[in-house]
């Protein structure tokens, strides 16, 4: 499993902002195949289950991307 990380790092790195945006483009429509898949009786409890997964993830992601503008911000004073 540490080998599949080093080369999950190694992808990332040899990546650009196009391949990083394929990827989350895919992994919508990934999403969106499975929910539809999802019987009626299931829904609300998957959608809240990918609700609190979002937020969750969602909260670092962007701390991280806001936390790059302010250095950005400070860097070009």
């Amino acid at each position: 499993m540490k080998k599949l990380f080093e080369y999950a790092n190694q992808y990332v790195r040899e990546s650009d902002w196009k391949d990083m945006a394929l990827l989350k483009f895919c992994l919508c429509a990934m999403g969106v195949m499975i929910g539809v898949a999802i019987s009626p009786k299931h829904k609300k409890a998957a959608l809240g289950i990918v609700a609190g997964v979002f937020t969750v993830t969602y909260i670092p992601l962007m701390a991280k991307f806001l936390n790059i503008i302010v250095r950005g911000i400070k860097d070009e004073k």
